[in-house]
């Protein structure tokens, strides 16, 4: 019989709690909803008002991995929805918006991606992102090199950057920014991805092309577009073990010199948000208009 939890005054059926969804570690659907439980006030505010779209893999890494975009057949009326546009037409997604939708969503078994921007001004850029993606034999120690020049360079346009890893192989920037459209953020990043490439020749590259990226990091800017998504920050990601995008500070990212350093299970994050609380607090604040 599925239990019946009640969540600030929600009911909400949690199934299968012993089911492993990360072999390799033995971590349970039971150990990944007490995650997002325990983390839920770091968490909530990086995903409220932002249309979530779901990476869903309820039989883990091993079973079928799937997008779902549209509000899902069974979500509880309780559960805040809006209609986003889209350029096939409108479609209604979901918000996260408290512990209880948080919960629910979590016993779907999912990663939480979400745009940058809020749905009460879609396609408006309130964040700035740039996802680091190492092409072997690079690694997450390169893509720190190419995190600290971007701070840099960000810092001279008055932008303050934060660090977290994508809970995969490379890094994740983030800035909080106000004043521009999402394309005029996707120009800006994009300027700026070629700027690296063209300081940092052999460390980077712009493009998707995979043949250019053997050895190098990839400085993907396209997330900034409307349509594109993020990994929210301390989203557990879908792989071998149960890792989470995970923020990290400026220190650890000048620091890294091997692989698993920026490596951080669920049960690491929770040690770390109670040492540190939420890392990227400031990314909810206002932001800086972009140059």
């Amino acid at each position: 019989m599925t239990p019946i939890t009640e969540v600030e005054g929600r009911r909400i059926a949690l199934s299968n709690l012993d089911k492993v969804l990360y072999p390799a570690t033995g971590f349970t659907k039971g150990e990944l909803l007490h995650y997002y439980a325990t983390v839920a006030d770091v968490l909530l505010p990086h995903l409220r008002d932002r249309p979530v779209s779901f990476l869903r893999y309820p039989d883990g890494p091993d079973g079928q991995v799937f997008f779902t975009k549209n509000v899902p057949s069974g979500t509880p009326e309780w559960v805040t929805t809006a209609e986003v546009p889209r350029s096939e037409g409108p479609a209604r997604m979901v918000l996260v918006q408290d512990l209880a939708s948080l919960m629910w969503a979590a016993n779907l078994v999912t990663e939480f991606h979400t745009p940058q921007w809020v749905i009460g001004a879609p396609g408006e850029a309130d964040r700035l992102v740039f996802d680091l993606d190492p092409g072997p034999p690079a690694t997450v120690v390169q893509c720190c090199e190419v995190a600290l020049w971007l701070r840099e360079r960000l810092a001279v346009d008055g932008i303050e950057a934060h660090a977290k890893t994508s809970g995969a192989k490379g890094l994740h920037l983030l800035a909080a920014v106000r004043g521009a459209s999402s394309a005029r953020a996707s120009e800006y990043a994009k300027g700026l991805a070629v700027e690296a490439e063209r300081e940092l020749p052999r460390l980077v590259v712009h493009r998707m092309t995979r043949s250019l990226r053997a050895g190098k990091v990839f400085v993907d800017w396209s997330q900034n577009a409307a349509r594109k998504t993020t990994a929210a920050p301390y989203t557990v990601r879908v792989g071998g073990e149960p890792t989470v995008s995970a923020p990290v500070t400026w220190e650890e990212v000048e620091g890294c010199r091997g692989v698993r350093e920026l490596v951080f299970r669920a049960g690491d994050v929770v040690a770390r948000v109670r040492e540190f609380g939420d890392l990227m607090v400031s990314l909810l604040g206002e932001g800086r208009v972009l140059p």
